[in-house]
């Protein structure tokens, strides 16, 4: 498999430069036709890798890519998950290099999408290629590629519903995750969960001339600046009521064993160019990004905002704010508090809409199994060194679905860098990472094999 891998690593990275050409923004109703040419993209790549029935599926969003290798049915099957839909590039000034044309630079691919997550699915499917390539491919193997997961996989649910015979396996496999570097491998344990929502604040029917109306109309960029800067009291914790009831604290023990990371606040914060680090007393950094529940605005805008000066008291301001959960937190329930709470909070002359947006559910995997020692000893053989278990900050609000809907658990076996800048301008995924995927992923097919055998 090595010396296949070797032979076409040009062509192989060649075929993801051409995927990240695609701007399949699935946020930008502009993009549609971009985000559609990215799955047929896919779906080809999957045929032309060697697998079976390679197809789109119709969802009432963006469709959703499969395919599949049955090799035989005593095997074990893996379901690969990914998606190739992508953020919004914006802001575009910020980019080095524009965002859908691929450079490399320093061994690293620079594009929207490089990591999150075309580079990442992308490794499977040469992966599978390279096993099927070399009479390697000892587990069957499904993939599903989805178009819709920047904005919440809103239709993803009723598909995997829908068609839980075609999908029915025994482990899902998905690389949309960080190590902790590249001389130290890790696997993520466990993801967080999502609410997003959007909130509007009016006062006036209309703009104002600010020296006219200011100082004796209330101003809704003031009074929801004044309600965002409460949400935290001074120790970092979020004061909304009932925030904090159902989140189950770690133990010692626990906390212990996630603090054997290796982890440097002084690089942290030179990578970052911040002079220092903010966040709920008590915990330690990779604490509050990872079992800590959080709140923070994504976007915040209103009045006038062009070039030059435009006394304007505004009409309306407007907020996104996304709230990351920990096991027991439910997106439902923490999207009703907030809103609940947001709207009690609103001063006397201005009103408060609330728009829930998409939200997921946390998610926990466990590390005495034969999956995830699968994927322990696949990067022990490919890396020489055991991987650490940590936990995720981010969310993938389909995994606890899945396991809802097909009853099976997910491998979280990434290969990207926290320093990979998802969702940033720049966003880069590099040379290793991509290459070093395509040889540690076949490893887990083996090891999966042999330990179910």
């Amino acid at each position: 498999m090595t010396t296949y891998l070797e032979a076409n690593k040009q062509r192989f990275l060649d075929e993801l430069l051409e995927l990240l050409r695609i701007p399949s923004v699935s946020a930008d109703s502009a993009f549609s036709s971009d985000v559609r040419r990215a799955a047929e993209y896919v779906r080809d790549k999957l045929t032309a890798a060697g697998l079976d029935k390679a197809q789109l599926f119709e969802t009432p969003g963006h469709p959703v890519v499969y395919a599949e290798k049955l090799v035989d049915p005593a095997r074990p099957t893996v379901l690969v998950y990914g998606h190739y839909d992508v953020q919004p590039a914006d802001p575009y000034e910020l980019w080095q290099s524009p965002p859908f044309e691929p450079t490399i630079r320093n061994e690293r691919i620079y594009a929207r999408g490089a990591c999150d997550d075309k580079g990442q699915f992308y490794m499977h499917i040469k992966a599978i290629e390279t096993m099927l390539a070399t009479d390697g491919l000892p587990c069957n193997v499904k993939v599903m590629i989805e178009g819709e997961e920047e904005v919440g996989s809103d239709h993803l649910g009723t598909f995997v519903a829908e068609h839980r015979d075609m999908l029915k396996a025994d482990v899902i496999l998905i690389s949309d995750t960080s190590i902790i570097s590249n001389e130290t491998p890790s696997l993520e344990t466990g993801l967080r969960g999502l609410s997003y929502v959007e909130v509007e604040v009016t006062g006036p029917n209309r703009d104002l001339h600010s020296g006219v109306y200011g100082g004796g109309v209330q101003n809704p960029i003031n009074a929801l600046a004044t309600m965002i800067a409460s949400l935290h009291d001074e120790q970092g914790r979020i004061t909304i009521p009932g925030f904090y009831d159902t989140v189950v604290d770690l133990s010692e023990a626990e906390r212990a064993e996630l603090a054997k990371a290796p982890f440097s606040l002084d690089e942290y914060k030179q990578d970052l160019a911040i002079n220092d680090v903010a966040g709920e007393a008590g915990y330690s950094t990779n604490e509050r990004t990872s079992i800590r529940p959080t709140l923070d605005v994504n976007g915040i805008w209103g009045g006038y905002t062009g070039e030059g000066a435009k006394t304007v008291l505004p009409s309306k301001a407007f907020a996104k704010i996304s709230m990351r959960l920990v096991p027991n937190q439910t997106p439902d329930e923490i999207t009703d508090l907030f809103t609940k709470h947001f709207t009690a909070i609103a001063p006397a002359g201005v009103t408060v809409q609330v728009r829930p947006h998409h939200g997921g559910l946390p998610y926990v995997t466990p590390t005495d199994s034969v999956e995830f020692e699968a994927a322990s000893k696949a990067f022990e053989d490919a890396w020489g060194k055991k991987p650490i278990p940590t936990r995720g900050g981010g969310s993938i609000p389909i995994v606890a679905l899945f396991e809802q809907e097909l009853g099976i658990k997910s491998i979280l076996m990434g290969f990207g860098l926290d320093s990979d800048a998802l969702h940033s301008p720049n966003e880069s995924y590099g040379l290793f990472n991509f290459f070093k995927g395509i040889e540690t992923i076949p490893y887990f097919y083996k090891n999966y094999a042999a330990l179910k055998s």
